[in-house]
């Protein structure tokens, strides 16, 4: 875990000193600056996560300064203000001004490492409240308990244990952020920032500014790099990254240093990245999309999620999961399963993996009503009404009128049909369903002329 840089701002060379020595003992990275000048100047060349900020400088006040850096975008670094000749008017205008607390001269020591602890701990929380609010109902571990989910979570669990970039590949919806953010929990980073990049988002003539940040004079936006400085840099769906950009993040990565747009001083880098794809990246790189160099650098510890119809298994888990935090989120009405919706579920072929699946709760507990899902109700959501086998009467003579080796094909034939509907086109899931074994089944459907569109 990389320690809180916190930067000392105060004219006072004793106050500095005996400041930077405690916050050191506890710990923290530290850095010194003895007037507003100098703390323009550290703070461009490292972001800090927390600035100890006094009011009266020779050169620019605090308070002036606590202005100039709220009004920058980006995340922003809790300041502590101090002074020995504060008013009560002084501390109410630095704590409208965006500060987090005030302190007076001369200093607690206790009350300053308290105030620390709570300003980061408060900056941290605000961060992944943040994260909350752009993914809603984030899974913060994999759910499942079939074989290929255990596997990948030990997976998981050994890569954490090394600094190396990932590159996560799987369908869209199969829950590749969650095993991101898994890693992340299970890293020795899991302290610092998570940072999720959505670069399909990213308007490509502001992906340099967004990932590397920009200096307008004395303004600094902090880009991502640094936002995760110490942590992770989630990359999600990096094949939608323009070659320029890509070009620059691999200098970056490279070099372990970046310029800010519009910056003369090289940043350090110290972000583990983890990139998730769902495209198939040689392709890309055969076709002169992807750079081979990038490729390359990401895919050190390549790790594949697969996709929910290869272990539907899970679907259960992931029900139960999904209906229990919606209730507790939204405040929706809970609702079960039944057995046989759940077997429906299980065997649905789910192009939108888990990401479906959860819209689809969603759904159901908005728009339905009663204490369980029915079939029925069921199959509307999902946009294919039950085809139901209606077993031949007595009087119907043209099943009475075949023989009893044509009527049961006529029927066999009408039962594939609809479970390999329901299945989805998969025979596999078919064989499961019917208990029928699936080399049988193959015969049995070519013979009742029965066309398979997909095998498996």
């Amino acid at each position: 875990m990389t320690a809180p840089y916190i930067l000392v701002v105060d004219d006072e060379p004793d106050i500095r000193a005996l400041v930077k020595e405690i916050l050191e003992d506890e710990g923290y990275e530290v850095g010194i600056a003895e007037n507003g000048s100098q703390a323009r100047d550290r703070r461009r060349e490292r972001r800090p996560d927390l600035v100890l900020l006094d009011i009266w400088m020779p050169d620019v006040d605090g308070i002036t300064l606590l202005k100039e850096w709220s009004g920058e975008d980006g995340v922003k670094a809790p300041v502590l203000m101090m002074s020995g000749h504060g008013t009560v008017e002084t501390a109410v205008e630095a704590t409208r001004s965006g500060a987090y607390d005030f302190l007076e001269k001369p200093l607690s020591m206790a009350k300053l490492l308290l105030t620390v602890e709570r300003a980061l701990e408060t900056a941290r929380l605000q961060r992944e409240n943040l994260g909350l609010r752009r993914h809603a109902a984030t899974v913060t571990e994999p759910i499942g308990r079939s074989p290929a989910m255990i596997h990948l979570r030990e997976q998981v669990r050994r890569i954490a244990g090394h600094d190396t970039s990932v590159l996560v590949s799987g369908e869209p919806g199969s829950g590749k952020e969650v095993f991101a953010r898994y890693l992340h929990a299970n890293s020795a980073r899991r302290g610092s920032p998570f940072v999720d990049v959505a670069v399909a988002g990213v308007v490509r003539e502001n992906a340099a500014v967004e990932l590397f940040g920009i200096e307008e004079g004395d303004r600094i936006h902090y880009g991502y790099l640094e936002q995760a400085r110490g942590g992770i840099l989630f990359l999600n769906d990096i094949a939608d990254m323009d070659l320029g950009t890509q070009g620059r993040l691999l200098s970056a990565l490279e070099s372990r240093s970046f310029l800010r747009v519009g910056g003369a001083e090289p940043i350090q880098v110290n972000v583990r990245v983890v990139a998730s794809t769902h495209h198939d990246l040689e392709e890309e790189v055969h076709k002169g999309r992807f750079r081979e160099d990038l490729y390359y650098h990401l895919n050190v510890v390549p790790m594949h999620v697969p996709p929910l119809r290869e272990h539907c298994e899970d679907v259960s888990d992931l029900l139960n999961y999904y209906v229990n935090l919606l209730v507790a989120q939204e405040g929706l009405p809970y609702r079960s399963f039944s057995v046989a919706t759940q077997n429906r579920l299980r065997n649905h072929p789910w192009p939108g993996n888990v990401r479906e699946l959860k819209n689809l709760v969603q759904r159901l507990l908005i728009l339905g009503s009663g204490p369980e899902v029915e079939l029925e109700e069921l199959e509307r959501a999902l946009g294919t009404p039950t085809r139901r086998v209606t077993p031949p009467e007595l009087g119907e003579s043209n099943w009475l009128d075949l023989s009893l080796r044509d009527a049961r094909d006529k029927f066999e034939k009408t039962y594939l049909e609809h479970h390999l509907h329901l299945s989805g086109g998969s025979v596999a899931r078919l064989a499961k369903q019917t208990g029928v074994e699936r080399t049988h089944l193959y015969r049995k459907l070519r013979a009742l002329g029965i066309e398979v569109r997909q095998k498996g």
